[in-house]
């Protein structure tokens, strides 16, 4: 979305079939736009470890941020203060782990591209939402491997319009946001390969 206005516009009309629980805007103000035991229409056809349709079950949060169409910048301080701030208490509220924390680029890899690269993972993975690591030494790239290791985390290759190369790119856009071109290179294999050892329990239908 262009802008604030814009997104609310958008997450508030019947006719776009599209709406989040909450929308967090460049100020760091939150509007509740769902009721959370309610469905929202945020993720669309996705699937993450064995749960097909993330909207069933799934608190949806939107952030404000221009995004890759209209030139993807970095999330405001105030912005991710907010986010921090409801997290914790959905958190509390609903028994959420720290592999429960998703982007809809990991649920949806082949349609969805955010958060994006410009998104603060490493901040939410320290303050306990998301898992994070930014181990792994370079490792010679194995695709029949690193297709293992992704559906380990919990990236599902069956989605419409996924290829290895979605699963590759969103990977990197929250693990190496340095260089997220869905080249399988070595050091993002290595980085694969650590995160597959960290506690994911992915989710199970």
């Amino acid at each position: 979305m262009e802008g604030g206005a814009a997104a609310l516009r958008r997450l508030c009309d019947p006719d776009a079939k599209v709406s989040a629980h909450y929308l967090i805007d460049e100020a760091g103000g939150i509007a509740r736009l769902v009721p959370e035991d309610c469905r929202a229409w945020h993720a669309g056809v996705s699937g993450w470890g064995g749960v097909d349709g993330l909207n069933d079950g799934s608190i949806g949060v939107e952030l404000v941020n221009p995004g890759h169409d209209w030139g993807l910048k970095d999330f405001a301080a105030a912005q991710i203060g907010s986010l921090l701030d409801l997290l914790a208490g959905l958190r509390e509220r609903h028994g959420i782990g720290p592999e429960g924390v998703l982007g809809h680029g990991d649920v949806a890899p082949g349609r969805k591209d955010d958060p994006g690269e410009r998104f603060p993972w490493r901040r939410l993975g320290e303050a306990g939402f998301g898992l994070w690591t930014d181990a792994g030494a370079p490792a010679d790239p194995d695709p029949l491997l690193a297709g293992d290791l992704l559906r380990r985390i919990g990236y599902r290759i069956d989605l419409p319009g996924t290829a290895p190369f979605h699963l590759v790119r969103a990977f990197q856009r929250r693990f190496r946001p340095a260089r997220a071109d869905g080249r399988l290179d070595a050091p993002t294999m290595g980085r694969i390969a650590a995160v597959a050892r960290l506690p994911w329990h992915p989710l199970r239908g």
